[in-house]
C-alpha cells in the first residue's frame, strides 16, 4: 500500500512544483483587467485632449495600416475608456470565476470578442514585419540603419509600438477567457481535460486533420513567394512596369523581397515538422541533437507566435487590396489563411504530444 500512497501524495503536490508559467490561469484574468484599466485610462486622457493619440493622422513615414487609423481622439478616446473600464471589471470577475448561465455567456462573449479584436483586427502587418526583420534589427541596433532612416526610432515609432501594446492586450484577454471558460465548466484550467474526451482530440484524429492543416498552411505561402521571385527576375507579375522599375531603382528592394519570399518558403517547409517524425525526434543532420527527443515547446512556441502575427497582417491586406496591382497586397490576403491553418496544425501537434498535466495529473 505504500507505493500507491506515495504516488497519490506526489500527484497532490504536483501543482506546487509547477513552473511559474504553468500557473497562467491564476494571473491571466488579473493581468487582463490591469491592462484594460491602464489602456482605458489612456483612452480617457486622449479623449479629453491629452497628446499622443496613437491612431491620429500622421505623415506616411510614421503611419500604420491599423483599422482605427486615422481617427479622431475625441471620438475613439471615450470609446477606449468605456471598453477599458468594462474590461477591468470583467477581468476581475473572470479571475474569481464569477458567473453562471446567461451571465457566463455574456462574460465569454465579451472576453473572446475583446481577444479577437485586439489581437487580429486592430493591428496591421507591423508585428509580422518586425518578426521577419528581427535579426537585422539586432544588427542595426549596433551598426545603425542604412539609408535615410535616422535610427531604430524610425522603425519602432509610437503608432507602431501602440499596436504591439494592443496585440499583447489581446493575448491577455485570450488567456483570461480560456481560463475562465475552463474553470466555470469544471475542467482543468491548465490543460482543459476533465470532461468526456472529444474524438477529434485523439492522437489518430489529430494526425489526420493536422496533415490537412499543414498542407493548407504550406500552400498559403505560395502566392507571395511566386510574385516576389517573379519581380526579382524582372517579370511584373500583378504590378505595373513603372512600379517594377521603381523597385529596381531602389537599392536592395527586390533583394529584400526575394529574401522574404525564400524565408516564407522555408517556413512552409518547416511546418511539415508538425506532422513528421523529425518534428518529434531530432534528425541526423542536426548532429549535436541527433536521435534526441524534440521538446514540444521547441516547435509550439515559434509556430504559435508566427500563426498569431500572420492573421492581422492578412486581414490588413484584405482592407487594402488594390485590384489594379493585385500582387502588392493580394498574396498577403492568404496570410490570414496561413495563420489559421498553422495555428490548427500547432494545436494538433500539442494534442498529440501532451503528456501528464502537471496541474491535474491527467493524461
Amino acid at each position: 500500500m505504500a507505493a500507491p500512497a506515495t504516488a497519490e501524495r506526489k500527484l497532490k503536490d504536483a501543482p506546487t512544483r509547477c513552473r511559474w508559467w504553468s500557473r497562467w490561469p491564476d494571473w491571466a484574468g488579473r493581468l487582463a483587467a490591469l491592462w484594460s484599466l491602464l489602456y482605458g485610462a489612456a483612452g480617457l486622457y486622449w479623449g479629453t485632449g491629452g497628446g499622443g493619440f496613437p491612431f491620429a493622422r500622421v505623415g506616411d513615414d510614421r503611419s500604420t495600416a491599423s483599422l482605427l487609423e486615422p481617427s479622431r481622439a475625441d471620438v475613439v478616446g471615450p470609446v477606449i475608456a468605456v471598453i477599458g473600464a468594462a474590461g477591468a471589471v470583467a477581468g476581475v470577475l473572470m479571475a474569481r470565476g464569477w458567473g453562471t448561465g446567461r451571465a457566463r455567456t455574456w462574460m465569454l462573449g465579451f472576453g473572446w470578442v475583446s481577444a479577437c479584436t485586439f489581437t487580429f483586427l486592430i493591428p496591421d502587418y507591423s508585428l509580422l514585419g518586425l518578426l521577419a526583420f528581427s535579426p537585422l534589427l539586432v544588427v542595426f541596433a549596433f551598426t545603425g540603419i542604412p539609408g535615410p532612416q535616422g535610427g531604430l526610432g524610425d522603425i519602432l515609432y509610437w503608432h507602431r509600438g501602440n499596436l504591439i501594446i494592443v496585440f499583447v492586450g489581446g493575448l491577455l484577454w485570450a488567456a483570461a477567457t480560456l481560463a475562465y471558460q475552463r474553470r466555470t465548466k469544471g475542467l482543468c484550467v491548465s490543460c482543459g481535460r476533465g470532461g468526456r474526451t472529444a474524438p477529434w482530440t485523439a492522437p489518430e484524429a489529430t494526425l489526420r486533420w493536422g496533415r490537412w492543416a499543414v498542407l493548407t498552411a504550406a500552400a498559403s505561402s505560395v502566392p507571395y513567394d511566386v510574385t516576389r521571385l517573379a519581380w526579382y527576375f524582372g517579370w511584373p507579375l500583378g504590378i505595373t512596369e513603372d512600379f517594377l522599375r521603381e523597385m529596381q531603382d531602389t537599392p536592395y528592394m527586390l533583394d529584400i523581397g526575394l529574401g522574404l519570399g525564400l524565408a516564407s518558403t522555408a517556413g512552409g517547409l518547416l511546418t511539415h515538422g508538425l506532422i513528421s517524425r523529425w518534428g518529434e525526434v531530432w534528425p541526423r543532420w542536426v548532429w549535436w541533437k541527433a536521435g534526441k527527443r524534440v521538446h514540444p515547446a521547441t516547435a509550439i512556441v515559434p509556430a504559435t507566435v508566427v500563426a498569431l502575427v500572420l492573421v492581422p497582417g492578412g486581414l490588413m491586406n484584405v482592407r487594402h487590396l488594390d485590384t489594379g496591382m493585385w500582387a502588392t497586397n493580394g498574396p498577403g490576403v492568404f496570410w490570414a489563411v496561413w495563420g489559421v491553418a498553422l495555428g490548427a496544425a500547432t494545436l494538433a501537434y500539442w494534442l498529440r504530444r501532451r503528456g501528464r498535466c502537471s496541474h491535474c495529473g491527467r493524461h
